[in-house]
């Protein structure tokens, strides 16, 4: 294994040449730096690939299908991230693997067992070939279920309960669809039983399923990501991270600075790490031999001291993130990435921007138990950043109506500002408000946060659909 600490970029690329066309050494040394001082790192390469011929008329076929072309198609995947991780001296953090939606390969499904089939199959598939997640044990159900569906989400909390890389998804709500108040509703109940399945380990299979509105097709995240039906048979994306630096960079810009030149500190960033981002890609595409796909550039915090949203954010003004005015600043945060990202590559997708998850986020946990970042704020963000209510943790006597209504509302910021929105919540079993809840690894602590206490029972039971608003009649 290479020492990444002591790698030249410059004299250690078999791909030198090709690289020095495009980038300065100047350019690749800043990186460096970054690399070795500042926690930069490439968050994950992401397989995409498509499972729609996988499709039969029995499940243990479909199964058998699947099974075998992600063991073929991604057989060299880690390996080959790896060395070129080595190579060039840039620490590649995970490896994954987005599939079609599963939902849409399960025709043959007649029963909850049958599902469960299909996801042990996938998820066995993700452990043989070495990657840390597959994504895509999704259905999209924003304008209603088929029969096949029906069953598909039945099977999700003990998919979830009984596999250890599997993530799951639902997109029930789009700008031109409205949202799926039934989907919604249904959500909630089953975000309640996938906690209770994994009772003993705080929850944790609500950790690998998140609800959309509006969700992309070419995410490298997960636990949302998915293959889309308009994506090529087979992808590589990629989703740079690097909190820790743009937090240095802040911090190191003098105090009375300007807000639009802290603006153009995050950009210039924002350009770096997407050029290293997408050689990474592309260079991963090639020795596998499949087509580059997009760069998401999304601020993916961990929960490693100093690698936080929230600190970015502090560091701009504030005594914690979450008090007033701190939605203004991922405004500027978020922008700034985005802005920096398009400068530097035409192939930025994904949702790029700034993620929130509270449980990986070591700033943000802090916030959280001092009181300065509530379930409210986070709203409030969601209209400005990339996801929204990501890795919450609620006590675990919270009803299932309360659970889809704060789902309702993340859906509704989504689907009234034309963008991609999620949750990621998790009611622990036996757990308050000011407790912590232990995950370890990426997914970190977990702070038991307050819900309202007010119910929305009522509302949720009514069901049927919230109409699309009238600003997505735009053709």
């Amino acid at each position: 294994m290479v020492n990444r600490k002591s790698v030249s970029p410059i004299h250690h690329l078999p791909f030198t040449i090709h690289l020095l066309m495009e980038y300065s050494q100047a350019e690749i040394l800043q990186t460096v730096r970054m690399t070795e001082m500042e926690h930069l790192d490439i968050r994950t390469v992401t397989l995409g690939l498509s499972l729609r011929d996988c499709a039969s008329d029995s499940i243990e076929r479909t199964a058998e299908r699947a099974r075998e072309k992600i063991e073929r198609v991604a057989g060299r995947l880690v390996s080959t991230v790896n060395e070129i991780g080595d190579e060039v001296g840039i620490s590649i953090a995970n490896k994954r693997i987005s599939i079609t939606p599963a939902a849409l390969i399960a025709g043959g499904a007649q029963s909850v067992t049958d599902c469960l089939t299909l996801a042990r199959a996938i998820d066995e598939a993700a452990r043989n070939v070495g990657v840390d997640f597959i994504g895509g044990y999704s259905a999209l159900v924003h304008k209603g279920f088929t029969s096949v569906e029906n069953i598909f989400v039945d099977s999700i909390p003990e998919a979830l309960a009984s596999t250890e890389r599997l993530c799951s998804s639902l997109n029930v709500a789009t700008t031109r669809a409205g949202i799926n108040m039934d989907a919604v509703r249904r959500t909630g109940e089953m975000i309640k039983e996938a906690a209770e399945r994994t009772s003993e380990r705080g929850g944790v299979a609500c950790a690998r399923f998140v609800c959309f509105a509006n969700a992309v097709e070419d995410n490298p995240f997960m636990a949302g990501a998915f293959h889309g039906i308009g994506e090529p048979e087979a992808v590589i994306n990629v989703g740079v991270s690097g909190p820790g630096v743009v937090r240095h960079a802040v911090e190191q810009a003098p105090r009375d600075a300007p807000l639009d030149e802290i603006a153009e500190i995050i950009k210039k960033l924002s350009f770096k790490l997407s050029r290293a981002g997408e050689l990474i890609g592309r260079e991963a595409a090639r020795r596998l031999g499949l087509p580059f796909g997009i760069i998401d550039l999304s601020l993916a915090p961990t929960p490693v001291i100093g690698d936080s949203v929230a600190n970015i954010i502090e560091a701009m003004g504030f005594e914690r993130a979450g008090t007033h005015g701190t939605t203004a600043a991922l405004a500027l945060l978020t922008d700034a990435v985005k802005k920096g990202g398009a400068m530097a590559s035409g192939s930025v997708g994904g949702m790029s921007g700034a993620f929130i998850p509270v449980s990986e986020d070591a700033g943000m946990i802090e916030a959280a138990q001092l009181g300065a970042l509530s379930l409210d704020k986070l709203e409030a963000w969601t209209s400005v950043c990339s996801v929204g209510i990501d890795m919450v943790a609620v006590p675990g006597s919270t009803s299932a109506e309360t659970i889809a209504a704060i789902i309702a509302d993340e859906m509704a910021v989504g689907v009234m500002n034309q963008k991609t929105t999620a949750v990621r919540i998790i009611p622990v079993p036996g757990r308050e408000v000011g407790e912590m809840v232990e995950y370890g690894g990426l997914l970190g602590s977990a702070p038991i946060m307050a819900v309202n206490r007010f119910g929305s029972a009522d509302f949720i039971r009514r069901g049927g659909r919230i109409p699309a608003p009238i600003h997505s009649l735009r053709n």
